[in-house]
């Protein structure tokens, strides 16, 4: 029995190399991440964290133009890619009559068009898979460093500004009549949604890297409704979505990322059943107080 549970839980990490970066690196996106897809749901803005996942593509692209699938040249054009989107939809929106998502929308589908034909023209299916859907099995030393980079860098802003992040998620008007940090605390909280899912890029793709920072977040909403403990439980759920992730891409011959997300998934659907704030839970408190 213990021979099984080891070759089954234990045995992938204890024995390669390979797995045991992927878990290293997929558990740091994870703790630097989740808080920020959090505070990304608590100001609705979902959909935006996907669109700015894929408007990272064509600086990606550039730099694998200019030199392959080198990380810091990917990463530095991605994250420049990211936050020229950003802002380039935030003043779309500022001085026209378009809303921000619209332009967001706009503005990703373009850069993800673009990303693909950049990534076509050197490259081949092969090297297009890999930035799309990153190779988390194939993470080096130096990727975790960058990742290890990115998630101390999210965690310090996090705990420097966590108060006016969470003013301004309640009411963000109120924020800027009382402090001079609610402009400012909005586009830092941008840059810090580009640089974790330029950090995620490395490992999931562009396509994949939303989905740690999403589904957790999305998953703690239904257990709790408090921004602390959701945060801190929205990074356990990316833990062990992981750690599931890349078991059962191994055990059953599976790509990583997708398994990754799915696993997360899975948590996502079962909050949505058996969580606090769930289906059942709010069925059940109804049918007592139909009763009482």
């Amino acid at each position: 029995m213990m021979e099984t549970l080891y070759g089954l839980f234990i045995a992938p990490f204890a024995e390669f190399a390979f797995m045991q970066r992927a878990l290293v690196g997929s558990l740091m996106l994870s703790l630097g991440a989740c808080p920020v897809g959090v505070f990304l749901m608590l100001r609705r803005m979902s959909l935006s964290g996907d669109a700015m996942a894929h408007a990272i593509l064509p600086g990606a692209a550039a730099g694998f133009l200019f030199y392959g699938l080198e990380i810091l040249p990917m990463t530095i054009g991605g994250l420049i890619a990211g936050i020229i989107v950003a802002l380039g939809a935030g003043a779309v929106s500022r001085f026209t009559i378009q809303r921000e998502d619209a332009s967001m929308a706009a503005f990703y589908l373009i850069s993800l068009a673009i990303g693909v034909l950049m990534v076509s023209i050197r490259g081949s299916s092969v090297d297009l898979m890999h930035v799309l859907f990153g190779t988390v099995l194939a993470l080096n030393n130096e990727a975790l460093t960058l990742i290890g980079g990115i998630v101390l860098v999210t965690l310090v802003s996090l705990a420097i500004f966590w108060r006016a992040l969470v003013a301004e998620c309640l009411d963000p008007l109120f924020l800027r009549s009382v402090s001079r940090l609610g402009s400012p605390v909005h586009f830092i909280f941008l840059g810090l949604v580009v640089l974790n899912l330029v950090g995620g890029f490395q490992a999931l793709g562009t396509l994949l890297s939303v989905g740690l920072m999403m589904l957790p977040a999305a998953a703690a909403r239904f257990w709790t409704m408090r921004v602390e403990p959701m945060c801190v439980l929205a990074v356990l759920i990316g833990f062990a979505s992981c750690v599931a992730g890349l078991l059962l891409s191994y055990h059953a011959s599976l790509p990583s990322g997708p398994a990754i997300i799915l696993s997360a998934g899975v948590v996502y659907f079962a909050s949505i059943l058996f969580g606090t704030r769930g289906i059942l839970r709010a069925r059940i408190v109804h049918h007592r107080h139909r009763t009482a």
